[in-house]
């Protein structure tokens, strides 16, 4: 499903509880994953694809952390309006489903649960999404419950 609205002119009212948007694609590259590792996230498994080989993951994997920047790029780029995203008090049930190797390619699949106008501020509401990003063989390899706040095109 595509919005109706371009990202650019996207309101509060143009989040329609059920609707599923999916987006993507984003390359997971090798270098990029142990950069990141090694200033974030210093385990062997995300720094160094050598020792990788004799961890449980039997290869070098992306840190949770940079998949979820990744996710958020997509996110902001196609889903999260550009006019009226007014902030975010936080993100729920956050899981790392399966690992993310270099050479994945990864989408988003946001799927609109709630959208509440805010009765003490109406000129905004909250809109609860889920989240799942995919690698390119359509396996979930992230999943989590966004909350945004998102003004209103017409505060009622």
């Amino acid at each position: 499903m595509t919005f109706a609205s371009p990202i650019t002119d996207r309101w509060f009212e143009d989040y329609a509880p059920g609707a599923v948007h999916e987006f993507g694609s984003i390359a997971v590259e090798e270098d990029e994953v142990i950069a990141f590792a090694r200033r974030y996230d210093p385990q062997d498994f995300h720094t160094d694809p050598v020792a990788a080989r004799d961890t449980v993951f039997g290869g070098l994997i992306a840190s949770g952390w940079q998949t979820c920047g990744l996710m958020m790029r997509l996110y902001a780029d196609h889903y999260l309006t550009k006019c009226a995203s007014l902030a975010s008090p936080g993100v729920d049930e956050l899981r790392w489903v399966r690992p993310v190797r270099p050479g994945d390619a990864l989408s988003v699949r946001v799927t609109v649960l709630d959208a509440v106008a805010s009765r003490s501020k109406p000129d905004r509401g909250v809109v609860t999404s889920f989240i799942e990003v995919l690698n390119q063989r359509a396996e979930v390899v992230l999943s989590m419950r966004a909350v945004n706040m998102i003004a209103r095109r017409n505060p009622g």
